[in-house]
């Protein structure tokens, strides 16, 4: 396939490339497109170094695959018309996720939703990495209720927020001084920052509605109870997510580590006795989403559960989710 990467020099656009090269995506032309400030470079890849070129519809429409890693406004604007133009498209952005005629896809969860569609939408990087696990359970044991407090990485935030999180860590230890902020609400170094995006009138913020929203959608449960707490803080990749779940049937830590264990996408680490569980450093880099801390929760009595999982968000989060996407539509092509 005729492959473009549309926002290639941000953290998102350069994990795309590299998820291809080790999936082994059948790529015969690579293209990289980000804005005019960066057309003319040249990027080191997988498959060789490649000049960066502006983007323009008469410029991508000869593309088999477009894998957006851009501005929701970027996609608003561009990528209806592009698939429209016959070219696959998978965003990344928030622009579409909610729109009806998008399919929003996890595909050990939803892949059926992508049928003959040309564009699909990618999660919130913590709705993927919650979904993975969730769904197993659900099918196993019903789902009423999902409470989440999230612990996510400054490269949530993107490359911008990683370089702050390194620069101003670096200031208070060499200087002495306080860390400054630009890229978050407040200084993330050796803090953390209890708001992700913009506070709703409910009080919630929008990255933790959208949690909530992409769930409903993904796993076909539009009267889900689901609320979630989001938490910056300061590491550099993977987002941590506490789950407490009320199942419809009766469900033991037993029980759910079996289902886990055979669930795609998922890695159980549970070893309490061993000091083995999910964390951050063991799930960067990694495909699968670590699940562990798996015991019964005594509010819900027989039917609650608590777990906490851990995800690399640039890559099941955001890369790798989106090229599975791309194997699918390939599959259909």
């Amino acid at each position: 396939m005729r492959v473009g990467v549309i926002g290639a020099t941000g953290a998102v656009g350069k994990e795309l490339v590299e998820v291809l090269a080790k999936r082994r995506f059948p790529v015969t032309e690579l293209r990289l497109f980000a804005s005019t400030r960066s057309a003319g470079t040249k990027q080191k890849t997988p498959f060789g170094e490649i000049t960066v070129e502006a983007y323009s519809l008469e410029a991508a429409r000869s593309l088999d695959l477009a894998l957006l890693a851009v501005s929701g406004d970027f996609a608003k604007a561009h990528a209806r018309t592009l698939a429209e133009a016959g070219v696959a498209v998978v965003d990344n952005s928030s622009a579409l996720r909610l729109e009806q005629d998008v399919p929003l896809v996890v595909p050990e969860v939803n892949a059926s939703a992508i049928g003959n569609r040309r564009l699909i939408a990618n999660p919130n990087c913590t709705t993927a990495i919650l979904v993975v696990a969730l769904e197993p359970l659900r099918r196993a044991f019903g789902l009423r209720r999902v409470i989440v407090s999230t612990y996510q990485a400054a490269s949530g935030a993107g490359a911008e927020g990683m370089a702050e999180l390194e620069r101003e860590t670096r200031r208070v230890l060499l200087e002495g001084g306080p860390a400054g902020h630009e890229v978050f609400a407040h200084p993330l170094a050796f803090n953390v920052i209890p708001q992700i995006d913009s506070f709703q009138p409910n009080a919630y913020t929008r990255e933790e509605m959208k949690v909530a929203w992409e769930s409903r959608k993904i796993m076909g449960l539009p009267d889900l109870l689901i609320s979630c707490t989001a938490v910056r803080i300061p590491t550099f990749r993977v987002h941590a997510e506490a789950v407490t779940i009320e199942t419809e049937r009766p469900v033991t830590p037993e029980a759910a580590r079996a289902v886990l264990a055979q669930a795609a996408g998922v890695k159980v680490v549970d070893d309490p006795a061993a000091q083995l569980y999910p964390m951050p450093i063991t799930a960067t880099g990694q495909d699968d989403v670590e699940a562990g801390r798996i015991r019964a929760n005594p509010v819900f009595g027989d039917c609650g559960l608590d777990l906490f999982l851990c995800g690399d968000q640039l890559l099941k989060g955001a890369a790798l989710n989106a090229v599975q996407i791309a194997e699918r539509l390939r599959l259909r092509a």
